[in-house]
């Protein structure tokens, strides 16, 4: 009786187990979260592990390695998560697992005064077992928590790996329970070395996101330089056509004194081809905003969709035209690519809003999509072919809006895709 229910108890802790340490994975790593495929997978894949100890009797270091493979492969191929990196949480997950049994089964045997606890075939050692699984359980579902961050992730099991060098050094000078002097040596390098880990792992983070943000301000250049390119050529343009301003002047004078009028209005309209993308309409008074407005109503145009603007913005205040443009301009194209796809010209739309809220500005731009968003990561990815600059439009976006205290939100209802851009602003005195 009590070999099937040791039996039955290690199938049960290598699912809790590895599952847990799926969940773990996903979290620390950033991916999505796991589903009930993957579930299903490290299940089917921890009680084939239980299986094959339970004939062959192989020493539980084998099953460590075994179960860290096991969730590796489906993190890697379910979560889609960093394969290096899921390697180095999946091994020193299972070590911290194997560590903190170790320190219960010896502490309630310190507690109780019972060397039964260190025995996991007895009853005793299964309390140590699963009141570390327990536990376990309990920790995953304190991570995933909506109120918990990254940053709140790692700190809480910095706390832990901290939590469990101070155990072990008060274990080992303990007198109640004998324990050799191997043993605790053992496990208080692992404790150090578990510790070492976690600040490998913060390093590692901290270097990933900064050169995230170096990859992330490089491509917000080139972004920002293609808008401004695109400016500066229509100015060149309006400066070239002021420069020969009488020229143009004194050709028309002729058609019309020789009565000419068709071959004058010829001629004015091969004047206005150059700029007729530039327009008169001013939406927020900031020169550079309005053409970039005016430029993609223009492209809309050209692509038959419905193009509409409400803008309600307020003058002389810290919102810098590049910033300005790093929103818009990303917002707009992506809304664009989004309507272009669409089959139907009378579905294709775009509808851009600019309101001031006190000292609140709300950017908001609504547009009809034919397929749907698709989420890696947390992340929108984009559908175009290759990605581009593209895929990091929202990104760019997002960093421009962060410098005001503000944020960018997508969500969509039916064909109907939305991005609203909060910005914090100052007056500044007119000048």
């Amino acid at each position: 009786m009590t070999d099937w229910f040791i039996l039955l108890s290690d199938f049960l802790a290598g699912g809790v187990r590895s599952v847990a340490g799926l969940f773990l994975i996903s979290r620390l790593l950033s991916a999505k979260k796991p589903d009930k495929k993957s579930m299903a997978a490290v299940l089917a894949g921890a009680t084939a592990v239980s299986v094959i100890f339970s004939v062959t009797g192989l020493p539980d270091f084998y099953r460590l390695i075994l179960e860290t493979v096991l969730i590796i492969a489906c993190a890697s191929y379910f979560q889609e998560t960093d394969k290096r990196m899921s390697l180095f949480v999946g091994i020193y997950y299972e070590i911290a697992v194997s560590f903190w049994q170790f320190l219960f089964a010896a502490w309630f045997g310190v507690i109780f005064r019972s060397p039964a606890f260190l025995d996991y075939e007895t009853g005793n050692g299964q309390i140590a077992v699963w009141t570390v699984h327990l536990l376990l359980t309990v920790l995953v579902w304190y991570l995933f928590r909506p109120n918990i961050s990254g940053k709140g992730a790692f700190r809480f099991v910095s706390v832990i790996a901290a939590a469990g060098i101070l155990a072990v050094a008060v274990l080992s000078g303990q007198t109640v329970l004998v324990i050799a002097e191997d043993t605790l040596y053992m496990w208080t390098i692992q404790a150090v070395v578990l510790m070492m880990s976690v600040l490998v792992f913060n390093m590692n983070r901290q270097y990933e996101v900064e050169k995230e943000l170096a990859k992330l301000k490089s491509e917000q250049a080139k972004l920002l330089e293609r808008d401004y390119t695109t400016l500066n050529n229509a100015y060149a343009i309006n400066a070239k056509l002021f420069h020969d301003f009488h020229n143009h002047i004194g050709v028309l004078r002729q058609l019309l004194i020789h009565g000419r009028t068709d071959e004058a209005v010829q001629y004015l309209d091969e004047l206005q081809t150059p700029v007729q993308e530039m327009t008169d309409t001013v939406w927020t008074g900031d020169e550079t905003a309005d053409y970039l407005i005016n430029s993609k109503a223009v492209t809309a145009g050209e692509n038959g969709i419905e193009y509409q603007v409400q803008a309600e913005f307020p003058r002389h205040t810290n919102l810098k035209s590049a910033d300005l443009c790093a929103i818009l301009g990303n917002l707009l194209d992506n809304a664009l690519e989004a309507a272009k796809q669409i089959p139907a010209p009378e579905q294709k739309f775009i509808r851009l809003t600019i309101r001031r809220i006190n000292q609140m500005l709300v950017i908001k731009v609504e547009n009809s999509f034919y397929t749907p968003p698709v989420k890696q990561d947390g992340m929108l990815k984009t559908s175009k072919a290759g990605n581009g600059l593209h895929g990091w439009g929202l990104k760019s976006a997002q960093t421009a809006a962060e410098k005001y205290d503000g944020m960018v939100q997508t969500s969509y209802v039916g064909n109907t895709f939305r991005t609203v851009a909060t910005l914090s602003y100052q007056g500044i005195p007119a000048e």
